[in-house]
């Protein structure tokens, strides 16, 4: 009978491997871009990742992924942190699946979404959205300039460049 009940609580807490893994996941970010040096990072990751990589991955597999399967929530999707801008102004910022919401000191709330069907990101403030840049299946990617109009550029230095002077130019435009 201990057997079987053993068996029947394994069975409940270890239903599904399938998951996420949010937890090994956002140590694997947190590793690749703990500093500026990927040599650096790689090097920490070397010793780091024996000892943390299977704490992570068994609180996966057995409890967080295991939480996802019956409520069909992942548990680790929210965070919020407190950040100080440049500005002097404190702000929080929430991350969800979807994106960020970031909320000022004012109050003023501000979500970055990112559109999984599209591959896209957009901006609501004050009740108005409007898009920022999209990932295009052919590889480039559409920018939205302040003025509405859109760009295409490539995933290089190149197109970084002519991104930043079409950007410049449109600000320009609009100050007129």
């Amino acid at each position: 009978m201990s057997v079987a009940a053993l068996l029947m609580a394994g069975a409940l807490v270890c239903s599904s491997c399938i998951g996420s893994f949010a937890l090994f996941n956002k140590y694997e970010k947190w590793q690749c871009n703990m500093t500026g040096n990927k040599f650096v990072n790689g090097i920490v990751g070397l010793i780091l990742q024996p000892i943390v990589a299977p704490i992570c991955i068994a609180v996966d597999a057995i409890v967080l992924n295991t939480i996802e399967f019956w409520t069909g929530k992942a548990v680790m999707t929210a965070s919020v942190q407190k950040v100080m801008g440049s500005d002097g102004r404190l702000y929080v910022i929430k991350t969800s699946q979807s994106g960020y919401e970031i909320t000022d000191d004012q109050g003023n709330v501000t979500l970055f979404t990112h559109n999984d069907k599209n591959d896209s990101w957009s901006m609501t403030q004050n009740g108005v959205t409007r898009d920022l840049v999209r990932f295009n299946t052919n590889g480039t990617i559409e920018a939205t300039m302040p003025s509405g109009a859109t760009i295409t550029v490539q995933p290089s230095e190149a197109g970084l460049e002519q991104a930043r002077q079409a950007i410049y130019m449109d600000a320009a435009f609009a100050m007129r």
